[in-house]
């Protein structure tokens, strides 16, 4: 069997008490009790409003050869597939390249403007890290989140590296990384403060 050449990244926003989104989220409020409107204008003010600040944490976001999400971070749609929902992204998201989402229920490939495909993975957490491995074809896989994901591929050992962009306000409650994780040792490769975020990047010994 070949070994796979890639890295699996985790590249995910957290408040500074480690939540990735708030309580209660919903179709119009998808980051819940974030503080705002729910839209996660406050974790991610960093991409939108100090664009510049962050140009190269943002241009390696969408570098990976596939990405994994949950079906949560895909869209506000419960249960079976009642509705043609394509994603918060519109027409042409910013992945271009493979998307494997991980669902209970079954659902034929989405292709999107722009090259993004959208895949929906019922058998768990490894076999669409598998499929996203082959659709690579030896490069990174970025696992995108939402955090309940994340903590799924921590648990199982399976993340090489651990891209966190801390935004400087506190949610109280919500998703949390590394919920349910057990102890991890982390190397530090990089950290970098900004008017807005602290980006820091970790090793994951595995």
């Amino acid at each position: 069997m070949t070994t796979p050449t890639g890295r699996v990244i985790c590249d995910i926003t957290i408040s500074a008490d480690g939540f990735s989104a708030g309580l209660d989220q919903t179709e119009e409020r998808p980051f819940g009790d974030d503080g705002g409107d729910g839209s996660g204008a406050g974790l991610h003010a960093w991409m939108f409003d100090t664009p510049d600040e962050n140009r190269a944490e943002i241009d390696r976001l969408n570098t990976a050869g596939a990405f994994i999400m949950g079906r949560n971070m895909f869209g506000p749609v419960r249960g079976a597939w009642d509705r043609q929902w394509n994603g918060w992204w519109g027409g042409d998201p910013p992945f271009h390249a493979p998307v494997f989402v991980l669902t209970h229920h079954a659902r034929e490939p989405q292709p999107m403007d722009g090259g993004t495909t959208y895949h929906f993975v019922t058998d768990g957490i490894v076999s669409a890290l598998d499929r996203a491995r082959t659709a690579a074809g030896g490069g990174d896989v970025t696992v995108l989140g939402g955090a309940t994901t994340i903590n799924q591929y921590l648990a199982a050992g399976l993340i090489h590296e651990l891209r966190l962009h801390i935004a400087p306000l506190t949610l109280g409650a919500g998703t949390r990384l590394f919920e349910g994780v057990p102890p991890l040792e982390l190397e530090q490769l990089m950290s970098r403060a900004a008017s807005r975020v602290t980006h820091v990047t970790y090793r994951v010994s595995t």
